[in-house]
């Protein structure tokens, strides 16, 4: 909790004992990297070992009974054992406190911790949880926040108990139950034989002493002899697929139920991005409904608050999909068959309320009041059009369906006799966010968007998944169609128009390219630099260049769109949300003609050195 002492704001432990406080533990290393920013609101406590009195305000007096309490970096020692604790990230540094407490002799850390989900992230937590009593010997309690916070994030639990570098307890990453306890019986004489063999702090180095708060309190007693202890096991962590499935559906369902609304409405075009939004909601129906059947009071009231019905019990996936979910498939005269029917069937086998409807007349509307005012009347670029007029006509079909996006959520359960509104879910995947490979203002502007830090290459596996977990068959001609945002012209009835040939790459290129742009922090040359070795087999460095160039120059011209996009599940280490996790310019110099002549004069040297070889 945050806490001012001596009118600095700290972030705090308090730990405390039969209605007394026994101590105030002030975090010592800030979160300040990705989404974190603690130094905005709170102070480090930098005095090493230091404890002070802390005057507690009246109110608290009045219920503990006490005037002051220690504060400060201190530890509990009760009569069978030494508790020191950590706070979320002190976890993560690399000075981190549980090193010096464990020579010192403290044998239990606890550590209360907020870190968010992230796809492939758990083994890294796993890992530093286990590589802490490793090196040193001891317990480790690890209890991490579950659920959300009322932003982009999802908490995914994973409370865990290690001892001596094993795990012996884990909790569940995904659910939606407010509160999971875990539990482990631990011997705390293999702690101290463990140490016995491994560590010898007084002649390794000095160090200063914690300072140890004594506590009239025993964690164990003479009948514990008779209590089986816990044996290790093996982390059972979850592929990227069903990670995709649970993280968003939880965070999806949180949202719901605390907006207010009766349920969500989708613009499904039949393509991979929109169908894996459907399959999400489909996933969080199938969550609820197996909370319900486990006898989770909470979610059922809350279900029930959002279908408007007290005597409802959802049982079955499917049915509460038609109850909360809205499918729409709007239709253009550049639309195929395939994509509509697509759309259709993967509708019906999750059981969403499906709605078609057809753009053309909006279309034609919104471009006759232009034609009139200007007397010019624009053409696609297959009609002789220019590319300008091409991606204006592209434009006012994408912006037209946000808007009748947002007039079905809003008036669909009006018309049908119900009461509330539903929220808009929006479909923009990790790459096309960060090469602005989308409408500003179209059917990516939604409310929320569960997969806009998901990549391209990851939601193919997720619905492939899907096809398995949940029998949605329908997800098989979706996955074989190439992408494409169906905005030109038809050619023969046929889509001609493809999402990696308007980008100038493909979704895998990106994925490569996005990583390097935002956790290797390259910019154009170094990015080059990288890029020649790891894509030698298939390209050369001209082409490399060429690719470089490409993605740098729709990064910085489509970068303001990032001001507006979607609230995004945050999913992954690359995501490009301008909001907190990547904070950007959004006008750059397009051009980039230092970084640019620098990746030529390099080209030039690496053909010459060629030439020269052969």
């Amino acid at each position: 909790m945050p806490i001012m002492h001596h009118n600095v704001r700290y972030n705090c432990r308090v730990i405390f004992l039969n209605r007394k406080i026994l101590l105030i533990r002030p975090k010592m290393l800030l979160a300040n990297y990705g989404n974190n920013r603690e130094f905005r609101w709170f102070s480090p406590w930098n005095k090493l070992r230091h404890v002070e009195e802390y005057f507690l305000p009246r109110m608290i007096q009045d219920m503990t009974g006490q005037d002051t309490v220690p504060f400060g970096d201190c530890v509990l020692s009760t009569k069978d054992t030494c508790i020191g604790s950590e706070i979320c990230a002190e976890l993560w540094n690399p000075r981190s406190p549980h090193v010096d407490m464990g020579l010192d002799g403290v044998e239990i850390f606890t550590n209360s911790s907020a870190s968010y989900h992230e796809l492939r992230k758990a083994d890294h937590r796993v890992n530093l949880v286990k590589s802490a009593t490793t090196k040193s010997g001891g317990i480790y309690m690890f209890a991490n926040q579950k659920g959300c916070d009322g932003d982009r994030l999802y908490y995914d639990g994973c409370a865990t108990v290690a001892i001596n570098g094993d795990i012996v307890a884990q909790g569940r990453q995904f659910s939606l139950d407010d509160v999971e306890v875990v539990t482990a019986t631990l011997d705390l004489e293999d702690v101290r034989s463990y140490r016995g063999e491994h560590c010898h702090p007084h002649v390794e180095y000095e160090h200063k002493p914690c300072h140890r708060v004594k506590v009239d309190f025993s964690l164990s007693d003479c009948d514990d002899v008779y209590l089986p202890t816990h044996q290790p096991i093996e982390w059972q962590f979850h592929t990227p697929e069903e990670e995709i499935s649970l993280g968003p559906a939880c965070w999806l369902w949180d949202y719901l139920r605390r907006s207010g609304q009766a349920g969500f409405l989708l613009p499904l075009s039949g393509g991979v991005d929109s169908s894996s939004t459907a399959c999400i909601v489909y996933s969080m129906c199938v969550l609820v409904c197996q909370a319900v059947r486990d006898g989770n009071s909470q979610v059922l009231e809350d279900v029930q608050r959002v279908v408007n019905d007290v005597s409802y019990t959802p049982r079955d996936p499917r049915e509460l999909c038609g109850r909360i979910f809205t499918t729409c498939y709007m239709a253009s005269e550049n639309s195929s068959e395939g994509t509509r029917n697509r759309a259709k069937e993967l509708a019906s086998q999750v059981g969403s309320s499906h709605i078609n409807l057809n753009i053309d007349m909006a279309v034609k509307g919104m471009l006759g009041i232009f034609s009139m005012v200007t007397g010019k009347c624009p053409q696609f670029r297959a009609n002789g059009g220019s590319t300008r007029e091409n991606l204006a006509l592209q434009n006012v079909q994408a912006r037209i369906r946000m808007i009748l996006a947002y007039l079905f959520a809003q008036l669909s359960q009006w018309a049908e006799g119900k009461p509330g509104g539903l929220l808009v879910l929006g479909s923009a995947n990790v790459d096309e966010s960060l090469t602005g490979y989308f409408t500003k203002y179209d059917c990516s502007s939604a409310d929320i968007n569960p997969i806009g830090g998901i990549s391209k290459t990851d939601l193919r596996s997720f619905l492939q998944y899907c096809v398995e977990q949940f029998q949605l068959t329908a997800l098989k001609s979706i996955m074989a169609a190439p992408p494409t945002a169906e905005l030109e012209p038809l050619t023969d009835g046929q889509v001609s128009q493809t999402d990696e040939s308007d980008m100038g790459m493909t979704y895998s290129e990106l994925s490569v390219i996005g990583r390097l742009r935002k956790i290797s922090k390259c910019g154009p040359y170094s990015m080059f630099c990288k890029l020649i070795h790891t894509w030698r087999e298939a390209l050369s460095p001209l082409q490399v260049a060429a690719k470089v160039k490409h993605f740098f120059q729709m990064y910085s011209v489509n970068r303001h769109k990032m001001t507006t996009v979607t609230p995004s599940y945050h999913a992954e280490s690359y995501g490009p949300d301008d909001n907190r996790f990547d904070l950007r310019p959004f006008l750059y110099n397009t051009r980039w003609s230092w970084q640019f002549r620098a990746i030529d004069n390099q080209v030039s040297k690496m053909e010459v050195g060629n030439g020269d070889h052969d």
